[in-house]
């Protein structure tokens, strides 16, 4: 369960690795649409995991305090 916690910063490294590339290929004839949106794909996942995973996290401290 401790990879899953490590795959949500896997995303923001693919966010940031497609921003750079978008803005390296910016000024060529063809646009880089398709880094554009595989970023906002990648920072949408990222912020996506990590609400559940906040998410989750207080349903267990929750039903571990009313198990106890």
């Amino acid at each position: 369960m401790n990879y899953l916690k490590i795959t949500k910063y896997i995303y923001l490294l693919i966010g940031f690795v497609m921003v750079y590339d978008a803005a390296s290929k910016w000024h060529d004839a063809d646009k880089p649409w398709l880094s554009v949106i595989l970023a906002g794909l990648a920072f949408f996942t990222f912020f996506f995991r990590s609400k559940f995973a906040r998410k989750f996290e207080e349903r267990d401290k929750q039903n571990k305090t009313k198990q106890s």
